[in-house]
């Protein structure tokens, strides 16, 4: 019951943001929580350190953009387009990587990311240097019109919730536990007849479909895509959301994309000052709150319980617990 008041309240203050707030802010902070929680289920879930990220959420948006100003297909598909295209690209990049691991990996998808992030800079239909301008909002489903901020914003929100809720889903499924489990420990999940080269690379596409849904919402958020979407630098943007909330937790991504986006909002006009604020962040929490904002707060919860249990709840504990 309180985890629904918790939603509950949640939702009709999601609603409520935009009369009170930049809606495109808002909407902003939305794109990247989506893409957090796309890297969130590579990393924290499965431990595949992607450098590479990027690739797709940029690549999506170059996608997205085309489709709108080239067809006159809804923005909805539109941006599905770009996820199915940037699940696609996973596909053949973690069919190529798949078999490598740790470091290796990591190099390998960053490799991938410039080889893909030069495409784009020679494609005729990027623009190049100058970025995908002028990308339209063509109606929802063909007749609502969303060319509004105020109106686009709850369209975000929805594709948003729903993303958020099939990264719910998955975490919780049997698969996810057998992702978990990889992580943990490969060789006794080959040994129980799993292969799991092929349970990483289906976590390894789903994220590339998640981060590309999350780079088509922002090239139709701000209505251009440019390089830096594609470029090394919002790879490790989304390394340092996920570290701030808390690998391997379930809103841990909300907070750290909220927290990053939120400050490079407030320091914009600072210039350089957004990027050493980063560092500085990035450097807090690797040493003192290694396991993220929510991780620590979760830590701290279950000590406070354990400390306030009464004798009898504490004999119940040792008692539930499986003999050796």
């Amino acid at each position: 019951m309180p985890r629904l008041l918790i939603l509950a309240v949640v939702a009709v203050l999601a609603i409520l943001a935009p009369f009170y707030f930049y809606s495109v802010t808002l909407m902003t902070v939305m794109c990247f929580i989506v893409f957090a929680c796309s890297f969130n289920l590579l990393l924290g879930y499965t431990g595949l350190l992607c450098f590479g990220h990027a690739m797709f959420f940029g690549g999506a948006a170059y996608i997205t953009g085309q489709i709108l100003k080239t067809t006159p297909i809804s923005t909805e598909l539109a941006i599905l387009g770009g996820g199915v295209a940037a699940g696609l690209l996973g596909l053949v990049i973690g069919y190529l990587t798949m078999r490598r691991q740790g470091i290796q990996f990591a190099m390998i998808t960053l490799a991938f990311s410039q080889f893909v992030y030069f495409i784009f800079l020679q494609a005729p239909f990027t623009g190049g240097e100058d970025g995908m301008q002028a990308i339209p909002r063509n109606a929802l489903f063909g007749f609502v019109d969303i060319t509004s901020n105020f109106t686009f914003y709850y369209v975000v929100l929805a594709i948003t919730a729903l993303c958020v809720f099939i990264y719910y889903r998955v975490v919780h499924s049997p698969y996810g536990e057998v992702l978990k489990a990889v992580r943990d420990n490969q060789p006794r999940v080959e040994s129980l007849g799993f292969d799991p080269e092929k349970i990483k690379l289906v976590a390894f596409v789903i994220s590339a479909a998640m981060a590309g849904v999350a780079g088509g919402l922002k090239a139709t958020v701000y209505q251009f895509a440019t390089l830096t979407d594609a470029s090394w630098p919002v790879s490790g943007e989304v390394i340092l959301m996920t570290l701030l909330g808390g690998l391997g937790t379930l809103i841990g991504p909300v907070f750290g994309a909220a927290g990053i986006i939120l400050l490079n909002d407030y320091l914009a006009g600072f210039g350089e000052w957004a990027l050493v604020s980063q560092g500085v962040i990035l450097l807090v929490v690797i040493v003192f709150f290694r396991r993220g904002i929510v991780g620590e707060l979760a830590a701290l919860a279950k000590y406070l319980r354990r400390r306030n249990a009464t004798p009898e709840t504490k004999a119940k504990q040792v008692e539930a617990k499986p003999a050796h």
